[in-house]
């Protein structure tokens, strides 16, 4: 099947479609590295991460090894994980502190700025033997926004703010909840998922799912809080006061005011005990004193999943957490998960946020198993290739609401107009949606 051909959208008939190959296809996986991983910003770290110099996160991006380090100067710096003489990675710990890396093969060692400042036998080169241009390389590309870091392996891509577009506001949220700024707690969730790495960027951005899959957890926290299960989880109750929403160069967000069964961790319930009340109270108020009452209740008051393409996510449901995932085959992902929380938070505040992270969100919790095996069943299945569609229509007759489907087809729109060799897609928004605009035309 052509390129042109594996996805259909018809806003005539209210339809969009996207063709099951492109989850199982080699081919495709490996024109998605060219065209996708090759071309955009790609998450790589926070700066929280590496605090002091010498800091060093060993991570891979795009498919190639890297090493997020702040050097000696206090200049954060990313390098690709390969000594410049034979070959073999510098760095083989997974973190840690250093002022230099040596080679385990020949013994060549780099310091934590880049240079090569030592070789075994430096007799056998010539003395004109150009030391700086075998310096560690690094991608061409390397900017943050607001201390989360990106790559990008594109030498002529936009500048990164250009790039996020609509996605600041949301990270501006996150961010701005703590006037002493955010860290990355230490501790990593990292495992691999037989499924292919799309469909869990739609599941990310999926509230549809929440009533149907997560009754395990919905049925508990009724009973906890002595609520009615069905009345608090039929459709036009979990949907109230939210709305899916295109961020633009296929980013995206779902929204949600929160109903009986969830809380923000700004705002109290009875499950977090009477003594994290003063805490939490307190934090609320500091919120709206420093910002407008409409910003500081999106940021106490609802709950939102976000997506910045191709591969990063914000969940800022239950506690604050970032994912990124990193494709390893048309049917493997693996997945690296952090909670991120305020650097002056209290050890009870932290430790409450990181048991409902867990106990929602963690590899064993109430929620995210369930994600897990559904889009690992979806692979599963898309072996009956008679089945050859996947629909993603949901909403295209009304204005975006949470449980629409409108941030998916985004994403799939921008994965789409660059599988076909263009920078951007030329629509972002549905033509009935509130915000619908002219995007940027391909090119």
């Amino acid at each position: 099947m052509n390129i042109e051909d594996l996805v259909i959208e018809d806003p005539e008939r209210r339809i969009f479609r996207v063709h099951r190959s492109v989850m199982t296809s080699p081919e495709i996986f490996a024109l998605e590295r060219e065209r996708i991983f090759d071309r955009n910003w790609l998450y790589i770290g926070h700066e929280s991460e590496i605090e002091n110099p010498g800091d060093y996160r060993r991570r891979e991006v795009g498919g190639r090894p890297l090493i997020f380090i702040r050097g000696k100067d206090g200049v954060v710096r990313v390098f690709h994980n390969t000594c410049t003489h034979w070959g073999a990675k510098v760095c083989r710990l997974d973190q840690g502190n250093a002022a230099s890396f040596q080679c385990f093969y020949h013994a060549w060692t780099f310091n934590n700025v880049g240079q090569l400042i030592a070789i075994p036998d430096a007799g056998g080169y010539p003395q004109d033997f150009n030391r700086p241009e075998l310096a560690l390389k690094s991608p061409p590309r390397v900017d943050n926004y607001r201390g989360l870091y990106f790559v990008s392996f594109n030498p002529a891509i936009e500048p990164l703010p250009d790039y996020l577009a609509g996605a600041k506001d949301y990270i501006d949220l996150i961010l701005d909840q703590s006037e002493a700024g955010m860290r990355v707690v230490a501790g990593t969730q990292l495992y691999t998922v037989r499924a292919n790495w799309k469909l869990m960027a739609t599941n990310s951005l999926d509230t549809y799912h929440a009533p149907p899959l997560h009754t395990t957890y919905f049925s508990y926290m009724a009973k906890f809080k002595g609520l009615d299960y069905e009345a608090e989880t039929n459709a036009s109750a979990m949907r109230a006061g939210g709305h899916g929403r295109s961020l633009r160069n296929g980013h995206g967000t779902s929204e949600s005011a929160p109903g009986g069964l969830a809380r923000p961790i700004a705002h109290w319930h009875p499950m977090f005990g009477d003594a994290a009340k003063p805490e939490i109270t307190r934090i609320r108020a500091r919120i709206f004193e420093r910002f407008s009452a409409e910003r500081a209740q999106m940021m106490c008051d609802t709950f939102r999943l976000f997506l910045i393409y191709p591969n990063f996510v914000f969940h800022d449901i239950m506690a604050i957490t970032i994912r990124y995932f990193e494709p390893v085959g048309p049917d493997a992902v693996r997945l690296t998960v952090y909670a991120l929380a305020p650097k002056d938070e209290s050890k009870d505040q932290l430790e409450l946020r990181l048991n409902n992270f867990v106990s929602f969100l963690g590899p064993g919790g109430f929620a995210h198993p369930d994600d897990l095996e559904a889009i690992e069943s979806c692979q599963d299945a898309f072996r009956s290739q008679e089945v050859e569609w996947s629909d993603f229509s949901k909403g295209m007759n009304r204005d975006p609401e949470v449980m629409d489907e409108l941030p998916m087809r985004a994403f799939w729109r921008q994965w789409h107009a660059q599988m076909l060799g263009h920078e951007r897609a030329n629509q972002f928004d549905d033509p009935r949606s509130v915000e619908h605009g002219a995007a940027a035309g391909g090119k």
